[in-house]
């Protein structure tokens, strides 16, 4: 029996949309839709009013919004977790798929051992739509549970502008000296932006 196989590495954006959406959502509202973002990766932050307002029937964006939140969770789901993380490409390539889109700042920890084999990654903080607050306490407390010798902190700017605000070198400076006291090096702080990285330690940010 012959199978027909579609190829959807094929298929035009607009296409794509039409097949994720009720048949009855034509070509106009799709074209509106891709109108109202400037990334392919801004479809996975539409909302219900959004969907609304280029006139999407209630059925045809709630199905839609379901498949961009599976989609969003595919993409952000944790990578394997690496086994030594030796420069900060490495962890960046760890952290980036699962913190770029995130719609808040979020604060993670790499916990490591003398050897640099990595030991588990840990979510220290989870902030606001625009801020997140961490202190020493929930890192080293991360840390200390899993007797790591030195840590990575890696966190995202849900603006997609990595560029550390005078919060970010601030907290890095505090989270380095408490870490030289406790005997646990900071090793990097690293910044996720949307397609774009910032490393403190290569800034010479953290002392």
């Amino acid at each position: 029996m012959k199978t027909n196989y579609i190829n959807m590495q094929e298929k035009s954006e607009i296409e794509l949309l039409s097949l994720t959406l009720k048949e009855s959502v034509d070509s106009n509202a799709i074209r509106a839709l891709l109108t109202k973002i400037n990334a392919l990766e801004e479809l996975l932050h539409l909302t219900e009013q959004e969907l609304d307002q280029i006139g999407l029937e209630k059925g045809s964006a709630t199905q839609f919004i379901a498949g961009m939140e599976l989609a969003s969770r595919i993409y952000s789901s944790p990578s394997r977790l690496p086994k030594y993380i030796k420069d900060p490409q490495e962890a960046v390539n760890f952290f980036m798929p699962q913190m770029r889109f995130k719609d808040r700042e979020i604060v993670k920890c790499l916990c490591l051992s003398r050897k640099c084999t990595v030991i588990s990654v840990e979510t220290v903080s989870i902030g606001s739509l625009n801020s997140s607050i961490v202190h020493p306490r929930e890192v080293f407390k991360t840390a200390i549970k899993k007797s790591a010798a030195s840590i990575i902190l890696c966190h995202n700017h849900p603006s997609g502008d990595p560029t550390p605000s005078k919060e970010d070198i601030d907290i890095t400076k505090n989270i380095y000296e408490a870490g030289s006291v406790l005997g646990i090096e900071l090793l990097d702080h690293i910044i996720i932006g949307d397609a774009q990285w910032i490393s403190m330690k290569q800034l010479k940010l953290m002392k």
